[in-house]
């Protein structure tokens, strides 16, 4: 590889990968899973974690999903402290309260959601975002529990309501008490609709089980990400249940779109401008 294109972002990898990895400290880059694509590392952690060549979404922290479309300064976090409790005395491979102290070590927060207050070029929001590296994103009652205070103050405060939702479902250290944040959650999002407040999905790779099923799919305006997989069930799983191959790109954004599940297909680099449009057209 020449010293021009070990400088340059979304380079090929040549064949010779052998002479990259030895050659590139480890960390140092990231090979797009779409188009291949060599990304410096450092490009996608200061950035909005996209491919130059192909316009593959990486995926993103809560934190910097929010900072994403926040006017700078304006968020407040609420509800940062409230922790899991082992109701059940969950053991799989290792204890539920060892695996909680494992993620809130690796990611800094307390469970898989952050949420709080902000504007969106000068407009009031109440806003979160899940964090898909603690637990797959998974709804337990902490989760369940700050999107309905997310709704709640939406609604006290008659403001828009956005979410980001990247989760792989119902905790199932949890049980019954997971899946009954479905309930409660959607308990919530009825009495906004009720008086008017609008919600803006956004729907972020993955979102399936429990929260597709209840809130995520629940959307005023259902936005996606390129090429973002949203279901109940896997495809795979789905596949094997049926023994059926399923359709090309079966349940990814671009199929749900052509399939009347969604609304719009925006790309993080418009996504504060679509939404700051919608709610101007929208908000009470």
């Amino acid at each position: 590889m020449s010293d021009q294109a070990r400088k340059t972002p979304g380079v090929k990898e040549p064949k010779d990968t052998q002479k990259v990895s030895l050659n590139l400290p480890e960390g140092f880059w990231q090979r797009c899973p779409k188009c291949s694509a060599i990304i410096r590392q450092a490009q996608l952690d200061t950035g909005i974690k996209v491919c130059s060549d192909c316009g593959y979404h990486f995926r993103m922290s809560a934190r910097k999903r929010l900072e994403l479309v926040l006017d700078e300064g304006s968020f407040k976090e609420k509800d940062s402290q409230l922790r899991a409790k082992d109701t059940l005395k969950f053991n799989d491979s290792k204890p539920y309260p060892e695996r909680l102290k494992s993620y809130i070590q690796k990611t800094g927060l307390n469970d898989a959601f952050v949420w709080g207050s902000g504007s969106i070029n000068g407009a009031n929001v109440s806003i979160g975002a899940f964090e898909f590296s603690f637990m797959g994103g998974s709804m337990g009652t902490v989760v369940g529990e700050k999107v309905t205070k997310l709704f709640e103050h939406s609604l006290k405060n008659k403001v828009p309501a956005v979410i980001f939702n990247s989760s792989g479902g119902a905790r199932m250290q949890e049980g019954l008490l997971s899946l009954m944040q479905m309930a409660k959650t959607i308990n919530t999002l009825g009495l906004m609709r009720e008086s008017g407040i609008p919600y803006f999905s956004i729907l972020c790779d993955p979102t399936t089980g429990g929260v597709a099923a209840s809130f995520a799919m629940q959307g005023d305006v259902q936005i996606a990400e390129p090429g973002a997989l949203v279901g109940f069930a896997g495809p795979r799983v789905i596949a094997q249940t049926i023994n059926q191959k399923l359709p090309e790109e079966f349940q990814r954004a671009e199929f749900l779109l052509e399939h009347g599940m969604i609304d719009k297909i925006v790309p993080r680099a418009e996504l504060k401008a679509y939404l700051s449009k919608m709610i101007k057209m929208l908000a009470p």
